[in-house]
Parts: structure tokens; sequence; C-alpha cells
């Protein structure tokens, strides 16, 4: 296939809604193809800048209150019906305030995985993937001290299939964390780390990732950091990736 068939393709490509093993072509394509890679880095950055300036018009809540004083000051023809008027608008409103709260944090949380799967996309579609390249994790840790308000552990890798190809600086919601990149049978595995509390959307222990999701992923929080550990791998290798982090963080 030529690339002006695989560009066709590159917004159904980062949407996620390719079969899977399109998906894993595109994935293999665009690691190999600087063209391609270019333009699916050009695509999850105005993605991003979209969902930017979409925050910008979000109505205010000064306008909300504005709204409902415009409502409950029309008049009613009767007691009766201003009584149930004001009982409906008051389960409505009710059942509205949890929905919203629900839809917020559920929206919150859902934002910050886009995020996280946008990350791991524009770093395969770079020509410069890590900034410090070493499958020593001894020389990959120190590069970090300085450059990021936290320290971290990286497991050890003997008698595994991974490999660490090394790691970068990155950002989240504006928050400076690291970002290690794994490989296993050609695949590579995205790492993150941020600190817990300077993200924006607070992620719980049972927090999971989108169904719709392309990639698989896991995340959990531990020693005041949160983890991210994503890939186009099996959600095995995801798993056996996670306890790796987990055991080291205990050491």
């Amino acid at each position: 296939m030529d690339c002006d068939s695989w560009k066709a393709k590159l917004d159904i490509y980062l949407d996620g809604e390719l079969p899977a093993e399109e998906m894993r072509a595109f994935d293999a394509h665009v690691r190999n193809c600087p063209s391609c890679a270019a333009d699916a880095l050009a695509c999850v950055q105005m993605k991003r800048a979209v969902q930017v300036a979409g925050k910008q018009f979000t109505p205010s809540a000064e306008f909300r209150n504005r709204i409902r004083r415009k409502i409950s000051s029309k008049p009613q023809s009767s007691f009766r019906r201003a009584w149930a008027s004001t009982a409906a608008v008051a389960v409505i409103l009710s059942a509205g305030v949890l929905t919203s709260n629900y839809l917020r944090s559920r929206s919150a949380e859902n934002h910050v995985f886009s995020e996280i799967a946008d990350l791991h996309v524009e770093t395969l579609a770079s020509s410069s993937p890590v900034d410090v390249i070493s499958t020593d994790r001894h020389t990959v840790k120190p590069w970090f001290q300085g450059r990021i308000p936290f320290a971290f552990n990286l497991p050890e890798l003997q008698n595994t299939e991974f490999a660490l190809v090394g790691g970068r600086m990155t950002y989240l919601d504006q928050t400076p964390g690291a970002h290690l990149i794994y490989d296993i049978r050609k695949h590579h595995i995205s790492v993150f780390i941020f600190p817990e509390q300077a993200l924006r959307a607070g992620l719980g222990e049972k927090s999971e990732s989108p169904k719709q999701l392309t990639f698989n992923m896991e995340t959990w929080g531990q020693s005041s950091l949160r983890f991210f550990v994503i890939g186009d791998t099996s959600p095995a290798d995801i798993d056996n990736l996670a306890k790796l982090f987990k055991a080291a963080a205990t050491t």
C-alpha cells in the first residue's frame, strides 16, 4: 500500500477506529515512514490544540445561573402548577448536578487517558523518540535528576523479554514527568510517571482506561506518583511490565 492510501486513513487511525489488524499494520508503517510519521504528528498536535481551544468556550457558572433565574421568574397560573413545577425543577436539578459531577469526573479521566495515548503516538511518530538512549537503567534514571521534581526507580529487566530503549521528559496538563520507552517483540511500550497530586484529574485505584482506546493501558498510584503503561502489545505484556514497576517502587 502506498503512502497516499495510508494517509487517507490517518484520521481513522488516530481515532482508533481501524480494525485491529490494520492498526498494527499502520503502527508498523508509521515507525518506518518519515512522511507519514510527520503527518501523524501534525494531526495529533492539531487534535490537542482543538481540545485546548474547546475549553475556552465552556459556559460560565454566572451564565448558567442567569438562565436559571430567567426560567424561575416566569409567572405560573396557579399555586399547584407552581409547586409541581418547582418540585420537578428540583428533581431535575438534583439529577443534573449528580449527572454533571459524574460526567465531569469521567470527562476529566478520559481527557487524561486521551492525552497519554496522544503522547504515546506522538513519540512513535517522532524521529527522535528519546532524549537519553540507553539500555542501562543506571544511566537513564540519573539523567532525570534535576529535570523533574521527583525521583523514581526503574525495574531490573534481567530474565525478562523487555528491553529499555531510553527516556525523555514529557508534560501532562503542564505537569512535568518522565517518559520511558521499552521494547518487547518489536512492540513499543511507553511508561509515563507523574506526581499524583499535580494532576488535575484525580484518578482513583479503580480508574479504567476507555474501552474505545486503541492501545492497552494500565494505570495506578504508588508512592505519591501516578504510573501509566501503554502500548499496542498484549494486555499480559502491559500487566507484566506494570508489575515490574510496582515491585521496583517498593525497593
